[in-house]
């Protein structure tokens, strides 16, 4: 691990953008390390593992949890109890399950809806016109805060393949006036920070190859 490199990496970034970095597969101690360099927002997308990171770093407050990924319907209460952020909800019966769970624990967690932008078997996410559909019925749903949308491109797009889709997701966003685009991944960000992402995913660009 290379602490250097994350500080050459925010360096470049503008003020406006933030930097998720994602944790999946390293330690407790590697994310201690990069947080004693100011890094406070870190994300997770499997439940356990993250919460067990959660308990032996419970003393630093500052950091943020995010979730990031692919949600299963019977560990949402838990993701909601332990997370600030939610960055992969990909369908309205999930939403709604996070509003009523969110209700009764008296939370009100972040929420960033995935978007799917082109056809990706591998990827889940809400079609995009479908989600213009919903738009008022999701904003009647109680106790979550909708900041943003977020995406993953499908592997192996060229960089000006990345950029649309990129652009495709900021534009949604800003049509549904929301802040925040998490998109942009370690082999893609520079294409992300162009089209307007607010919060890139980078884990082994920060921490190092997992072992």
């Amino acid at each position: 691990m290379n602490p250097a490199n994350y500080l050459k990496i925010k360096k470049k970034i503008p003020s406006n953008v933030n930097i998720l970095a994602v944790s999946k597969g390293f330690t407790s101690q590697e994310i201690k390390t990069i947080q004693n360099l100011g890094q406070n927002d870190f994300g997770e997308s499997k439940f356990q593992e993250a919460f067990e990171k959660q308990l032996i770093l419970k003393d630093l407050k500052q950091i943020n949890w995010h979730f990031i990924g692919r949600i299963q319907s019977n560990k949402i209460r838990k993701i909601v109890q332990n997370f600030k952020y939610i960055h992969s909800v990909d369908s309205f019966e999930k939403l709604q399950k996070i509003s009523n769970i969110a209700s009764d624990e008296k939370k009100n967690p972040l929420i960033m809806l995935q978007v799917k932008l082109i056809d990706d078997p591998s990827k889940g996410g809400f079609n995009p016109e479908l989600l213009i559909l919903k738009w008022r019925e999701i904003q009647d749903l109680k106790n979550i805060r909708l900041t943003g949308l977020m995406t993953i491109n499908p592997k192996g797009l060229s960089s000006k393949g990345n950029s649309e889709l990129f652009k495709k997701c900021r534009a949604l966003a800003d049509s549904l006036q929301l802040p925040d685009c998490s998109m942009g991944m370690t082999g893609d960000w520079e294409e992300a920070i162009e089209a307007g992402s607010t919060w890139l995913r980078l884990g082994s660009l920060i921490f190092g190859d997992r072992s």
